[in-house]
């Protein structure tokens, strides 16, 4: 390859990784100081967002596409899902209604990631330090139409977080069975990725 042809790619894939950089969950934030409730759901979801960040990071058209069989759903479709289940943990904390039905198709693969990425690091933020009693006060709120229905944190726990966890294993196999898996140096253990 030409000398001068190269050092623009180069470039480029340098400000890509560059950008990529810049959003959350590249490496599992230092745990907090004590094991107070607050502290374990933010570790919870800062889990979820380090395994969201590696599973969804360098997905192709084709992964986006591929679907399993014909009646299930595509990557994409499995990311707006996961939008949608990141709004909700994002909302919680401070008691916003997650308005249904909502339309997730108008965003990008790019803006599906980053959109997610970030509610969830805030919703780690505001969960963070948090007491027992605080976090009691946390409600699950869905809303369809004026009707509005609450629920307890608990719910949050067994239902979108753990849901957000199972979806983003779903994209680590459905992007290996499109040819492209993940980053075999991520390592949720120690929530740090060895680079290539």
């Amino acid at each position: 390859m030409n000398k001068l042809l190269f050092l623009p790619i180069l470039f480029f894939t340098l400000y890509l990784q560059a950008q990529d950089m810049k959003l959350p969950y590249h490496q599992i934030p230092d745990y907090p100081e004590d094991y107070g409730s607050g502290n374990l759901v933010s570790r919870m979801i800062d889990g979820l967002g380090y395994r969201y960040y590696w599973a969804t990071e360098g997905l192709t058209v084709d992964d986006l596409n591929y679907k399993p069989s014909e009646n299930g759903r595509t990557t994409l479709e499995t990311l707006q899902h996961l939008y949608g289940l990141s709004l909700t943990i994002v909302n919680a904390p401070e008691n916003k209604p997650n308005v249904r039905p909502m339309d997730f198709t108008i965003f990008s693969y790019k803006e599906l990631r980053e959109k997610t990425l970030f509610n969830l690091k805030k919703a780690s933020e505001l969960s963070l330090g948090k007491t027992a009693g605080e976090i009691e006060s946390f409600k699950v709120i869905f809303q369809r139409g004026d009707k509005q229905f609450d629920f307890p944190f608990w719910n949050m726990l067994n239902g979108p977080i753990a849901d957000a966890i199972y979806h983003t294993g779903q994209i680590v196999v459905l992007r290996r069975a499109s040819g492209n898996p993940v980053n075999p140096g991520m390592n949720v253990f120690t929530g740090k990725t060895k680079e290539n």
